[in-house]
């Protein structure tokens, strides 16, 4: 029985080639992470990936209502008194976006800053109409950073704001 031996460098190389060759396997099992978009409150700062993103491109008509119904994870406490500032990834700013208060669209044409100051007031003062079956409770708000490219809708990010007093 023949042993085929390699030298010292032999292997270190079929070493290097081949952690190289399981590095780039890993990379490209990975999926790219969304851009984020931030909801600070005072010193309380919240941020998340996207709920829906199709990388630019405008998400399919027939997935849209169901992304923009998408409950949120990430909660802000917020007084009527106190400013809520949103932020978002340059990316974003450069496509555009607006907000969307309980799955509606709550401005007309789309920002194009990183960043906003809005007064807590204005997420709960919509609340005040008659209350829908399935609709949040007065006291909070889901509150819908929704990135734009024309008339379409190209990511969506969701954050749920708890009014307090």
């Amino acid at each position: 029985m023949t042993v085929a031996l390699l030298s010292g460098k032999a292997r270190r190389t079929a070493t290097v080639i081949g952690a190289v060759s399981a590095g780039l396997l890993v990379l490209s099992a990975c999926d790219k992470p969304t851009p984020l978009a931030t909801v600070t409150v005072g010193t309380n700062s919240v941020n998340t990936e996207a709920s829906c993103y199709n990388d630019g491109s405008p998400i399919k008509e027939s997935l849209l209502q169901g992304c923009l119904n998408k409950k949120a994870e990430k909660t802000v406490k917020v007084s009527m008194d106190d400013k809520v500032r949103f932020g978002v990834d340059p990316e974003i700013a450069d496509k555009g976006w607006t907000l969307f208060i309980n799955g509606q669209q709550a401005e007309q044409e789309p920002f194009k800053k990183t960043y906003r100051t809005i007064p807590g007031s204005a997420f709960f003062a919509q609340q005040q109409q008659q209350q829908q079956p399935g609709a949040p409770s007065p006291d909070e708000a889901q509150v819908s950073v929704v990135e734009t490219k024309g008339k379409k809708l190209t990511g969506i990010w969701h954050f749920k704001l708890e009014k307090t007093s």
